[in-house]
């Protein structure tokens, strides 16, 4: 059973959980599932993935996580988790074929509070599962020994950043065996983003939105308001905790274009999840200048399938103009000389309840290959942008 615990997920996936409750209790959605790189699966790695889909229903919140969640995210009331504890995945939610050239199609449907939930757990599934049919095996000790390099690079030039990689893992077993080294040799890892993991090794679990917040604001409210809306919103719900604002929804040059200098002031700082790192370093702290506000106070969080050289390289560059961390996932958590699965799953449409039409949901990234959506779409998100 890949997925045994609620838990084993990342933490963002609660926090925006949380939000869509309080703010919009009504809305539904539906994640579809994207293979980047047009895998061809086989009946049999079907049947195998369903199988573990199927595993899902046991799966739910112990009285022991339930416990350490209330004492260590402050920010989310105890009533979510004891709702939490009552939750159940449903397998007849999703579904899931082979198209006739072997391409995998899976979607999920259901109130957005609930769906959110299931991104995280099927993605693990099904890296891990294809690893399995493509006959991949890992030994742990040449995982630790990839590992040790980059524990050193950021010990020794006190590097600071987090796990992100549970959704791409090369398997639970290599992500474990990773948070044991990081736990015991990486004096500047921050955290992880799995809270299950974070719960086991008394880590502090990370994260704050994702794309799909802001996805879909931008599908209610309209593109050009949606960064500002979402932002507004997520400030409503949290009242200034999990303050690092992502940028790339629509595009940063957007973005930064309506930061206000409320939300430039009350956010922590921004994550970069595409595009030009360096040149969005210049950008922010153009636009932090612009609004008064000394970049040295704010952080920027690199994301970007992210190796340990190239932060160091991000950490040199903002040193002393900005202050900067990393979330480093695959590079960590599927370093195993394989090529990872490029896959995704996003919020791909919304409603705001049962009596309202379905509006398509849209991402326009800092990298061309990362838009997502129909082209009619994204084009009229680029015209109502003034994106040529």
């Amino acid at each position: 059973m890949i997925i045994q615990n609620i838990l084993d997920t990342d933490l963002y996936k609660f926090t925006t959980s949380y939000a869509y409750i309080k703010l919009f209790p009504y809305a539904e959605g539906t994640f579809t599932f994207q293979d980047r790189d047009q895998t061809v699966y086989s009946e049999d790695f079907l049947k195998a993935v369903k199988k573990e889909i199927e595993k899902l229903r046991e799966v739910k919140l112990t009285s022991e996580e339930q416990e350490f969640m209330t004492h260590h995210c402050r920010f989310l009331p105890p009533v979510y988790w004891e709702w939490l504890a009552s939750f159940r995945f449903n397998p007849e939610k999703i579904c899931m074929e082979l198209d006739a050239e072997g391409h995998l199609h899976l979607e999920v449907t259901d109130l957005l509070y609930k769906v959110t939930l299931y991104e995280v757990p099927l993605l693990a599934i099904i890296s891990e599962v294809k690893n399995k049919f493509e006959h991949k095996s890992v030994d742990l000790e040449v995982v630790k020994e990839k590992l040790a390099p980059k524990i050193t690079l950021s010990n020794d030039n006190a590097l600071p950043f987090s796990e992100f990689g549970t959704r791409r893992r090369f398997s639970k077993e290599v992500h474990e065996t990773v948070i044991k080294e990081l736990k015991k040799q990486a004096r500047y890892c921050t955290g992880t983003s799995n809270c299950y993991l974070a719960m086991k090794y008394n880590m502090r679990p990370m994260g704050t939105h994702p794309h799909e917040w802001f996805m879909f604001h931008g599908a209610q409210f309209g593109y050009k308001h949606a960064n500002y809306m979402a932002l507004e919103n997520w400030v409503n719900v949290y009242d200034g905790d999990l303050g690092t604002a992502l940028s790339d929804t629509y595009t940063s040059e957007s973005f930064l274009s309506n930061f206000s200098r409320k939300q430039a002031k009350l956010f922590d700082g921004v994550r970069c999840d595409s595009g030009d790192e360096f040149q969005f370093v210049d950008q922010l702290i153009k636009r932090y200048q612009e609004l008064g506000i000394d970049p040295t106070t704010k952080t920027i969080i690199f994301s970007n399938a992210l190796d340990f050289p190239k932060a160091l390289e991000l950490f040199r560059y903002c040193k002393g103009r900005i202050r900067c961390s990393f979330g480093i996932g695959t590079n960590l958590t599927n370093d195993t000389g394989y090529a990872p699965a490029n896959i995704v799953m996003k919020l791909s449409r919304c409603r705001m309840n049962a009596n309202q039409q379905w509006r398509e949901c849209i991402k326009l990234s800092d990298d061309l290959g990362k838009h997502m959506g129909s082209i009619t779409e994204v084009e009229a998100c680029m015209h109502e942008l003034r994106i040529s």
